[in-house]
């Protein structure tokens, strides 16, 4: 079976073409992404009817790329996937009509996929390329598992028993830790995407420079908040006056990148004790984040569990989680929302829900 996904739930547009035969692991034969970051720099974040436009732009030119690349006729294509939600409406609907009208046109059927889950289960495509963990001595991903998603619009907490199978144990319940990294830079007047910028001005500073706050680390339960964690540095940087040094700023935002990785890291670690497994899996941009990784990976050490990172090209969104969690979905007998001809978008969509019925 050969999957052609569409990813458009913000501001990447990716396509992406995977194949998944019985019996073997799933297998990227070619992929093509276009970050529109450059273009919303200007107004400081994502400005939703540019997106929208871009992907229109985008989508195409990048499918055809793809398919030259694999050497993949359309007629090959046996499954068309797109991201259903959630994201910005507008720029969901791109992928989702394109993706539909395409499997209309080819008599084809297409499936909807939630972006949480291609998340979550793009470990699996990484370690597939890399022969299940053969030869490196570690256990290979294998269900069921902790998940933390973490990205610039979530954080939350997941034990996957396997696909479709999601329970949410904690999550946010103010802003995601990317928007907390995403605001901050702003505040100290990085660029956009703020995330990776405040991450490498913080290899410049002293994380102990500044005592941030650690909202909710120790409460006991799995859920997070970093609105408090904003505020605190807002309030440094009125200490520090109008103009603070390159050295101040820089150890402001280690502060704030090892306040946030902390509190990651000990909820993480808190759900493999409460629910015994011995794997996590880290989804979504923030996993891209050097210091949060050697931190999971030295706590997990300690647990004696392991972490599964995706490599950073899958941390950020792109296509081929998307045809991946098709892929498995299918394989799984959960593909009774594929069709030829209709479609619709959930910009709101708890993961959850994807729980098949008992």
């Amino acid at each position: 079976m050969i999957v052609l996904g569409f990813e458009s739930s913000c501001d990447e547009t990716g396509v992406a073409l995977v194949r998944a035969e019985a019996g073997a692991p799933p297998r990227l034969l070619a992929e093509a992404l276009h970050s529109q970051a450059a273009m919303h720099e200007a107004y400081g974040g994502v400005v939703p009817e540019l997106a929208s436009r871009d992907h229109i732009r985008r989508v195409l030119p990048l499918a055809r790329q793809v398919l030259g690349e694999a050497g993949v006729g359309l007629a090959d294509v046996d499954l068309v996937a797109y991201t259903r939600g959630p994201g910005l409406a507008g720029a969901l609907l791109v992928g989702a009509g394109v993706a539909v009208a395409l499997g209309a046109a080819l008599g084809r059927p297409t499936l909807g996929v939630h972006h949480l889950e291609g998340h979550l289960l793009s470990p699996f495509l990484a370690e597939a390329a890399a022969g299940d963990g053969a030869g490196s001595g570690e256990a290979a991903l294998a269900f069921p598992f902790v998940a933390l998603l973490v990205s610039g619009g979530h954080t939350q907490l997941m034990r996957v028993a396997g696909v479709g199978r999601y329970e949410l144990l904690g999550e946010t319940i103010d802003d995601a830790a990317g928007e907390a990294f995403d605001k901050t830079a702003k505040l100290l007047g990085l660029g956009y995407p703020g995330g990776p910028a405040l991450a490498k001005l913080a290899e410049c500073g002293d994380e102990h420079a500044f005592a941030l706050p650690r909202p909710l680390k120790h409460s006991g339960d799995l859920d997070f908040s970093f609105a408090g964690l904003k505020t605190a540095v807002l309030t440094q940087l009125r200490k520090l006056g109008p103009s603070p040094s390159q050295r101040l700023r820089a150890d402001l935002a280690a502060a704030t990148q090892a306040a946030i990785v902390d509190v990651l890291a000990a909820k993480a670690l808190r759900a493999l004790q409460q629910t015994g497994l011995s794997r996590l899996v880290v989804a979504g941009g923030v996993g891209a984040n050097r210091g949060l990784r050697a931190t999971l990976a030295a706590g997990a050490r300690r647990l004696g569990a392991r972490v599964h990172f995706p490599p950073a090209a899958l941390c950020t969104d792109n296509g081929a989680m998307i045809a991946l969690a098709a892929a498995l979905r299918v394989r799984s007998g959960l593909d009774e929302g594929t069709r030829a001809g209709a479609f619709d978008v959930r910009p709101r969509w708890p993961l959850e829900e994807l729980a098949p019925a008992a």
